[in-house]
């Protein structure tokens, strides 16, 4: 009985989000999404479930950080090294041979791995040329990525990912400290548009020369992965590039037939058909 009122539980959050602002959580993997309300239930001090849902229901502010609470928003800088210089070997040659270069970073979090790029751009001498859209669906997670201020504290890992990364000088070099906080260079996303955007239920935007989704579809069930891969495969240009999470495939999509595998180590797709 307690796995059926958990169950239905959790569809009334679906719903009530749904009903209220139109955030479709229904096609979430359902053990993580589970985990991350029951998180919340505890950060936000409610009684039970239907607590959640009134304050929820009630007030858009508290919906805000309910939602920057159940979306994943850690990441780092140049995560998984090996994938940027794959990236930097292999895909940007091919896609800085363009006369723009245009970059997606879907659900790009508090921004990081939107920095990496344009740092990794710029020690390739591309970064004048690139048009980067970087999208998320929680607005203040955008707002925070489009400031670019995070804790020193977490600089030394992204310092040591940058290092094995073999980047060509220091990471410092990319930023100022001031009061605790690292503040990164403003002209690294002078060519970067920030937005709020729902992989589930938003729109897909023109083509792209390169799809960065790292780490997210992992949260989502297979109906919905299918449909973003769908919809990546809808915004890229032919030849042109898709970067998953490193746990990640999208070998069962329908759309895979529209891909080949570039690198099955970094989770690099090639898109070879319309």
């Amino acid at each position: 009985m307690a796995e059926e009122i958990e169950i239905r539980s959790i569809r009334n959050i679906v719903a009530a989000v749904k009903d209220t602002y139109n955030f479709d959580f229904g096609n979430y993997a359902t053990t993580s999404f589970k985990r991350r309300i029951e998180r919340a239930i505890s950060v936000f001090n409610c009684k039970n479930v239907d607590e959640l849902i009134t304050k929820i229901k009630a007030d858009k502010n508290f919906f805000d950080s309910f939602l920057k609470e159940i979306t994943v928003n850690t990441t780092e800088m140049f995560r998984d090294p090996s994938f940027w210089r794959k990236l930097r070997e292999d895909v940007l040659p091919i896609i800085g041979s363009h006369q723009n270069i245009r970059i997606w970073h879907a659900a790009c979090s508090s921004g990081e791995e939107v920095y990496s790029m344009a740092i990794l751009l710029k020690e390739m001498d591309l970064l004048g040329r690139a048009q980067i859209t970087a999208t998320d669906i929680n607005q203040d997670v955008i707002a925070a990525a489009k400031k670019g201020a995070y804790p020193l504290r977490n600089m030394e890992l992204n310092q040591s990912n940058y290092e094995r990364f073999e980047g060509k000088g220091k990471l410092s070099d990319y930023f100022s400290e001031t009061e605790g906080m690292a503040y990164m260079d403003t002209s690294l996303i002078a060519n970067v548009t920030f937005k709020p955007h729902d992989l589930v239920l938003g729109p897909g935007f023109s083509k792209f020369d390169l799809i960065l989704c790292r780490n997210v579809l992992i949260y989502f069930n297979m109906v919905l992965q299918d449909h973003v891969v769908e919809l990546f495969s809808n915004s890229l240009f032919k030849n042109s590039f898709l970067a998953i999470g490193s746990k990640e495939t999208i070998a069962w999509c329908k759309s895979i037939d529209k891909f080949s595998t570039f690198s099955i180590e970094e989770k690099i797709y090639q898109k070879t058909k319309e």
